[in-house]
């Protein structure tokens, strides 16, 4: 298990001057041979993937829920979410607590299956672009933009959409 519990404000490699809003760090993972990211301010914590307790008659997608040190949390798996193949679950499967605030200020917190962890990568507000518009509303309401890794793309999410999404 891994815990994140507060992000470094100098860019790697960087030994002073300028600090970095760590708001702009982002943590990424694999899903489907694509990367994705999301802010690492909004994680709690990465877990190996274990059984969830399953809710009856709840969506494919829902995968259960967990217990977190007392707070049951649920757990989606965002591949299927998105309307992606499942995949069976492997050593490298993670599942990554993220919370968000509503707008009453109460901290909703939920669980995503992915396939792997990445790395973290520091994207300023300039580097990020806009999603392309698509047909499917759905899948692309939940993108904050696109960044660039190593000339690769990087698909960023809204935690705060996907988490807050009736």
């Amino acid at each position: 298990m891994y815990e994140v519990s507060e992000a470094t404000s100098e860019q790697p490699g960087q030994t002073g001057g300028p600090s970095f809003d760590p708001s702009e760090q982002y943590l990424t993972f694999f899903m489907a041979g694509e990367e994705y990211g999301v802010t690492i301010l909004s994680v709690q914590e990465i877990r190996g993937w274990q059984d969830a307790t399953c809710i009856p008659n709840s969506p494919d997608y829902i995968k259960g829920v967990i217990n977190l040190r007392g707070t049951v949390v649920p757990v989606i798996d965002l591949r299927e979410w998105f309307g992606m193949k499942h995949l069976t679950y492997g050593p490298t499967t993670v599942v990554i607590v993220l919370k968000a605030i509503t707008q009453n200020g109460s901290t909703k917190v939920m669980g995503i299956v992915v396939d792997a962890v990445s790395d973290v990568h520091y994207f300023t507000a300039s580097a990020i672009q806009p999603s392309p518009e698509m047909a499917d509303n759905r899948k692309t309401a939940f993108v904050k933009g696109l960044g660039s890794v190593d000339d690769k793309m990087v698909i960023l999410l809204d935690i705060n959409a996907i988490l807050l999404d009736e």
